[in-house]
């Protein structure tokens, strides 16, 4: 490489490193928007869930197909992008495989292991490809995945498939160049090619210099592929390579169907229950403070958990091809939650950017607007969608955030609900009797 070239890779890493960097920090502060909420206790059992869920993919082989093309695609694209270091260090400096007159025969099993990993790659992706676009699993041709999201997918898969062609035609013509009788240019003989040994024989024939002219173009290509992919993730569901580790570290370790009460509410009962509390000792309330909203009806109602959920979602369906609601012909989808709400959230960060940083009202919500009060209430609360992520994202947290606000802000519960909350409070048990007659079940034969 001549200084123009170092010179011209350094300009691409700052760009594409610096347009990752920006876009990191956009969805920092889209997180940070939600409402703080503590996720730091148990640190052994988090960091637990961490390796098992995000790292050792445990969940994800619930369902074995799947699982397994996933686990190779995810170790063969993270190991083989190792060799990216190598690639930086030879781009920067004008090097040729740096690593190998100080790595030796452990140079060789890493370039051979990279090889099998990325054939193996190809072949889980081939197969994904398959299953989205020929044998058309249910779960990847419904309504909430129209327009953008369905082609994100193969998007992606498209990505994966030329960037482990091009490493492995990059290789074969090194290759071909190592072989070349008395030794050609800066190719010195390193690594081991156990699958591009088999393309190589593709490039006989050809002049010496149009074979280093397309090794370096495949060079360029693939690490111009690699930057753009990096930079594509922020637009993608595929973001959830980044933050799967901190969302299972983050999840909620409480028992399922455990939810948080409202502070302020449960302040206010305890106050109630309490025969020696004197009320008007309370806390003195600040006038020009803004009410506190009970549920949520935007995304900054929601936790930061809630959101990085949101951002984490993979598209996968496995929750809604669980939900029973769903199954059943109800309008719910929780994939369709989670997509909604990182819709929205977007949709925020992108006003924040507009204006300055600071958010100016849209006339937009969340609820209403992205996602139907039907949608809501069609959820039976089964925790089915929160045991079947591989991620351990909870769609049924939001749900029931924006229930209570339905409820305790709006009182727009479904009328059979209200009936029922009705009773309660009148006749202490859901039916319309009196509290007379509470026992009288225990009479009849």
């Amino acid at each position: 490489m001549s200084y123009l070239d170092n010179i011209l890779f350094a300009i691409l890493l700052i760009v594409g490193f610096g347009f990752f960097a920006s876009n990191v920090k956009k969805i920092i502060r889209n997180i940070n928007l939600g409402v703080d909420v503590d996720r730091k206790d148990n640190p052994k059992e988090r960091w637990k869930n961490m390796a098992m869920i995000a790292l050792g993919q445990s969940k994800m082989v619930k369902r074995p197909v799947a699982g397994i093309l996933h686990i190779v695609v995810y170790v063969g694209f993270i190991i083989i992008n190792i060799e990216l270091l190598e690639i930086i260090i030879d781009g920067l400096f004008g090097t040729h495989r740096v690593f190998a007159p100080y790595l030796g025969v452990v140079y060789d099993v890493l370039i051979a292991s990279f090889e099998i990993l990325a054939i193996l790659v190809l072949v889980a992706v081939i197969a994904f490809w398959i299953r989205r676009n020929v044998i058309r699993l249910k779960r990847f041709i419904n309504s909430d995945l129209n327009g953008f999201p369905k082609s994100d997918g193969n998007y992606i898969l498209y990505f994966e498939m030329v960037l482990m062609t091009l490493f492995l035609l990059m290789n074969a013509s090194d290759l071909h160049l190592q072989n070349v009788p008395g030794g050609f240019s800066h190719f010195h003989k390193a690594g081991s090619f156990p699958i591009s040994q088999f393309i190589a024989p593709v490039f006989n024939g050809m002049s010496n210099e149009l074979v280093m002219l397309l090794s370096e173009a495949f060079w360029w290509l693939h690490i111009v592929g690699i930057l753009i992919f990096m930079n594509y993730l922020y637009f993608s569901k595929h973001l959830h390579i980044l933050l799967a580790f901190p969302n299972t570290y983050f999840a909620n370790l409480k028992p399922q169907g455990q939810f948080d009460n409202l502070e302020s509410v449960t302040k206010e009962v305890k106050l109630m229950m309490d025969p020696n509390a004197d009320p008007f000792a309370a806390a003195p309330v600040d006038e020009n403070a803004a009410p506190a909203k009970f549920g949520a009806s935007d995304v900054q109602d929601l936790n930061w958990v809630q959101l990085l959920n949101a951002y984490t979602c993979t598209e996968c369906g496995r929750c809604t091809s669980s939900c029973p609601a769903n199954q059943t012909g109800k309008k719910l989808s929780p994939r369709k939650i989670m997509m909604d709400t990182r819709d929205r959230l977007q949709e925020v960060g992108k006003n924040i950017d507009a204006n300055k940083g600071v958010f100016v009202p849209d006339n937009k919500t969340l609820l209403n607007d992205y996602i139907t009060p039907e949608e809501l209430w069609a959820c039976t609360s089964c925790n089915a969608c929160v045991e079947e992520c591989p991620v351990n994202i909870s769609p049924l947290s939001i749900i029931m955030d924006m229930r209570r606000y339905l409820v305790m802000e709006q009182s727009a519960a479904p009328m059979s609900l209200n009936a029922m909350m009705t009773n309660i409070e009148n006749n202490a048990a859901p039916w319309q009797y009196s509290q007379q007659d509470r026992l009288n079940w225990k009479n009849e034969n």
